[in-house]
This record gives structure tokens, C-alpha cells and sequence, in this order.
């Protein structure tokens, strides 16, 4: 009677196979029959970007590498949970993991494995490839409108919370696209998504913001953020104009490969809400927003495209109770998502409804806007379930100032000397924000 095959697990994230991948499973079939971990979507989202391929499309491309005999989900960044599942002879892991922030699941992967004699492979990480390099070659390659649009849903999917970021221009776009900071935790933290406010987009062009801005014009600087970025998009639809003009405004958007479209809740003249009821505006009846949210919902082609509902009933005076009813309503009409907004200059009327609001029976994604309250935190939106927060203008409103200051400079000594050397980045580092392939 033949010995039983030793087990030997592999943790795996994958977004492309690359040699690194290939060599640690072929370092784990020599030690017997290989069971990949493959992590989640959840699991990769909570400490970096969101992989390209969805679990079940990376699943699919493991499962038929030559040495891989088996592939289940590694649904944490701790490996002990499916070792003490699966109680493997052996674990294959690269060397990566012996500093930086793996460092500590390296140690505890060890002791869980030795309670029953385990022993931890560790195979030399293959140098000069990674999944990094693997994320900069994709964005180099670019995307396809359908990949970008399923990107929110996903997202929204996968993480408690998604963080959007203003871009009005193919720069601040990239700028989006690609910085990001290390947390307390050394893990990675970026914005998920652009915002393509009409706000910034008439500032941009020295428009007041009453809509004024065509369609078309704006639908240029999709596609000029598009050309050179990889992230979804939320598209600022003001009130969505007539109905009629809103299906075709839907269908453009959807083909172009943004993600949602947040529609305001008022009628008439659109003004900005930051100014209240300073100056006339009028808040559309909910019955003939719901009829607005159907309409578009019917006209849309995919199930990806999200139109997602902009309650005005704070920036009204007309209080939580009003909010919130309204948001039942346009749900029931097929908003994917709900936004309220508010102009108080603190958090408060917001967690108010957020408390409300989860109280509802159905409940869709809740999306915020921290203008006016900008001093709240994450964690507290976080907290009161809120699942998307955009930062709307705060690009833009910093470079305004910046170029006042430098044109500001270069007046009062007649030469771009100072401007040059307290505001103005190296011509060197300068040249280097923009690609340089085509």
C-alpha cells in the first residue's frame, strides 16, 4: 500500500502569472501534490489595489498551470486560517516575505506549521519581477471600456469603503492614477476612482456652474483622462438635464466606459449647492425623479453602468426625514446608489442620515462629499456605513492659489527666478510626469 502524497500549500495573489509564480510551483511540486491559496478579491483589495482579473478569471488561469493540482481561496492577508484547514506537510513562500510588512505572517506561518512537524520552503524571489511591475505594464498597455466600467461595481464589491478623487484634466488625472502613501501598516493607499465634477470642469474653463458646459465638451475630457489612465469614473450629471436628453447621456457615458453618473435631485436653473438657499433653486418632486431614474436605467445597455441618486433635502433645509424618504423612493425607482449631501461646516446632519439610513430595509452603496465638513474623518464615515467619499474640488482649489502665487511673484521682481526656485518644480522632474510612449 502506497504512502499518501505529502500536501504542499502555496499562497498566491496572481493578477498575471510571471516567472516568479511558475518557480514557486515548480520548487512545490517536487514536495508533493500543490494547493494554491489564491487570494481573494477581498484579501488583495484590503492592503493594495484592486486586481485586474476577477478572482474566478485569475482561479481559472492557476488551475490550468502545469505542477497546480488544486486552488482554493485565501480569503485573509493571515495564512493560518486555511493552514490550520488544510494542515499542509509543506508551505512554498519567496523570500519577499523575510522584511516589510510580511514579515510577521512569516513568523506565525512558521509556528502554526510546526505544531504538527510542517515544515515553511522558502525559494530565492525571483529578482526584477513583481506584481508592481506587472500593474505598470497593464497601465502602459491601458484598458477597455468594459474592463474600466466593471471596475466600481467591483470595488464597491470588495472594500468597506472606496475613495474617489477629483480630476478635471488629463494632468490631475494622472496625478490620481498614480499617487499614492504607505499606512501605519506599510500597505499601500491610493483613490479607487476619478470624479469628473461639473464644478471643477466649468472653474476649468472659466464657466459659472449652471450647466453650462455642454455635453460634448465634457465628454471630451473623458476621453482625455481615458487615454492615459486605468481607473473607473464617477461622472457628475448635475440634474441630468430632460429626461429625454438624460437616456442619451447614459448611453454616451456606458460606451465610453464610465462607471456611474451622480444625478441631483433639483429641476430648473441648476446653481451650486454650496450656495443653499442663498439663491433660488428648486428640488424636483420625488415622482418625477423616480420617473428620471427609470428612464435612465431602461435606456442603459449593460448591468455595470450605475446612476446614482443626489439627495438636496440638507442643502433645502427640508431635514433628515425628508432625506431619507426620498432615498427609499429612488431606490425602489433603481438608483444603484444614493449620495446626500450637505453644506453644514460640520459632520453632524450627515451622520444623522447615515444613521437613518441603515435602517432602511434596502439599501444600496451610500456615497458622501466632505466639502463643507471636511474635518471628518474616514473612520467615522467608515463607521456610519457610508461606503464611498469624493474628494470633489480639492485639486483644483490648490492649484488655483499656487498660480497666484507665482504669477504673484514673477510681477513683484520682474524675473521667474524666485517663482522658479519657491513654487516651481525642476524642469527635470517636471518632464517625467508625463509618459513618454505611445
Amino acid at each position: 500500500m502506497g504512502t499518501k502524497e505529502k500536501l504542499v500549500y502555496v499562497p498566491m495573489a496572481v493578477d498575471m502569472v510571471h516567472p516568479g509564480h511558475l518557480n514557486i510551483i515548480r520548487v512545490a511540486k517536487k514536495y508533493g501534490k500543490v494547493m494554491v491559496g489564491l487570494f481573494t478579491d477581498e484579501a488583495i483589495a484590503a492592503y493594495k489595489r484592486l486586481p485586474f482579473m476577477t478572482y474566478e478569471q485569475r482561479k481559472e488561469v492557476i488551475e490550468n498551470v502545469k505542477g497546480v493540482d488544486t486552488v482554493v481561496p485565501q480569503t485573509t492577508h493571515d495564512y493560518e486560517p486555511n493552514l490550520r484547514k488544510y494542515r499542509p506537510d509543506y508551505m512554498v513562500h519567496g523570500t519577499d516575505w523575510k522584511e516589510g510588512p510580511l514579515a510577521h505572517v512569516r513568523e506565525r506561518s512558521i509556528d502554526v506549521m510546526a505544531e504538527w512537524h510542517g515544515k515553511v520552503i522558502e525559494p530565492e524571489y525571483t529578482p526584477g519581477i513583481s506584481s508592481s511591475a506587472a500593474h505598470a505594464l497593464i497601465k502602459e498597455l491601458g484598458t477597455t471600456p468594459q474592463l474600466r466600467m466593471q471596475r466600481l461595481r467591483r470595488l464597491l464589491a470588495v472594500k468597506k469603503f472606496v475613495r474617489v478623487m477629483e480630476a478635471h484634466s488629463g494632468l490631475s488625472a494622472l496625478v490620481v492614477e498614480n499617487t499614492f502613501v504607505a499606512d501605519s501598516n506599510k500597505q499601500r493607499k491610493e483613490f479607487d476612482a476619478f470624479w469628473l465634477s461639473s464644478l471643477t470642469e466649468s472653474t476649468m474653463k472659466g464657466k459659472p456652474d449652471i450647466e453650462l458646459v455642454d455635453t460634448s465638451s465634457r465628454l471630451e475630457t473623458v476621453n482625455e483622462i481615458f487615454e492615459i489612465t486605468t481607473k473607473p469614473m464617477i461622472y457628475d450629471g448635475d440634474t441630468g438635464g430632460h429626461i429625454e436628453h438624460f437616456v442619451y447621456t447614459v448611453r454616451s457615458l456606458e460606451r465610453l466606459g464610465v462607471s456611474a453618473i451622480i444625478i441631483e435631485d433639483k429641476c430648473g436653473l441648476k446653481m451650486n449647492s454650496m450656495f443653499g438657499t442663498e439663491i433660488k433653486q428648486q428640488q424636483a418632486t420625488t415622482e418625477e425623479f423616480c420617473e428620471k431614474i427609470r428612464k435612465g436605467k431602461k435606456a442603459q445597455v449593460t448591468e455595470d453602468f450605475m446612476i446614482i441618486a443626489r439627495i438636496e433635502s440638507l442643502i433645502f433645509n427640508k431635514g433628515t426625514d425628508d432625506a431619507v424618504d426620498r432615498a427609499s423612493k429612488y431606490i425602489e425607482a433603481g438608483a444603484d446608489g444614493i449620495m446626500i449631501h450637505s453644506k453644514a461646516t460640520t459632520p453632524s446632519e450627515i451622520l444623522e442620515f447615515c444613521s437613518h439610513y441603515q435602517r432602511l430595509k434596502k439599501r444600496v452603496p451610500l456615497v458622501v462629499v466632505p466639502t463643507s465638513y471636511s474635518q471628518v474623518h474616514e473612520k467615522e464615515l467608515i463607521a456610519a456605513g457610508v461606503n464611498v467619499v469624493i474628494y470633489a474640488n480639492h485639486l483644483i482649489r490648490a492649484a488655483y492659489p499656487a498660480m497666484v502665487n507665482v504669477a504673484k511673484s514673477i510681477l513683484s521682481n520682474g524675473s521667474a527666478f524666485n517663482a522658479t526656485r519657491d513654487y516651481c518644480i525642476p524642469m527635470k522632474d517636471f518632464l517625467e510626469i508625463l509618459p513618454h510612449k505611445c
